[in-house]
């Protein structure tokens, strides 16, 4: 994903094989969880690499196509709860994340002449693996571990499963909707960040529990 080039092969062989897709959803994403001062320059190219220009390779090498067919489509793009909620743990993360969200933003405006809908679905937290594979900075590998077994039992004890993220993604292509806040969280958090930002920055100051 973070490859542009390989991207574009992708959507060449894609193409020669299947034709032009008619939905293409940008799913890929890491997390980093840490503060500012303890997150690296390393660590930033990284969730960036995938988090936001997974999803512009993805656009461009497929949302390209379906512009030079002429027949429409529709591009869902993975953001989250955290493109509108500030944390004080996750900067890199909710900054990659704010930027999908507005990228989808701005592509719908673009491609809306061109029958092309774009959707950004904003899952909270959902039953994936993700968990397993952050990184989360500023603490030694031993405590990195426990930190991601410790956040991983709390994704499984929310339960929420992704086959319910895929409902979402369909309804969004189905209706064409912008912004799809998922979960009840995410949904809550949409609601704040419209109504009561100044709410969401407050709960953004707490320190995460270790």
């Amino acid at each position: 994903m973070s490859d542009g080039a390989a991207m574009e092969e992708l959507a060449a062989k894609v193409t020669a094989e299947y034709g032009t897709v008619d939905v293409l959803v940008n799913n890929a994403g890491i997390g980093v969880s840490g503060s500012f001062l303890d997150t690296s320059v390393e660590d930033w190219r990284r969730v960036l690499d995938v988090n936001l220009w997974g999803v512009i390779h993805g656009c461009r090498a497929f949302g390209r196509q379906m512009a030079d067919r002429g027949q429409g489509g529709h591009i869902v793009t993975t953001a989250s709860a955290a493109a509108f909620q500030p944390s004080r743990a996750l900067p890199a993360y909710c900054t990659s994340k704010a930027a999908v969200l507005m990228l989808s933003e701005c592509l719908r405006a673009e491609l809306a002449e061109r029958d092309i809908g774009v959707s950004a679905v904003c899952p909270g937290f959902v039953t994936t693996n993700i968990t397993a594979t952050a990184r989360f900075t500023g603490v030694d590998a031993a405590e990195e571990a426990r930190l991601r077994e410790r956040v991983t039992r709390r994704y499984m004890w929310r339960n929420y499963p992704p086959e319910r993220v895929a409902e979402a993604v369909l309804r969004a292509v189905a209706e064409n909707r912008p912004v799809v806040p998922v979960t009840p969280e995410a949904r809550t958090a949409h609601l704040l960040s419209r109504l009561y930002p100044r709410a969401l920055r407050t709960i953004a100051r707490v320190k995460p529990l270790g």
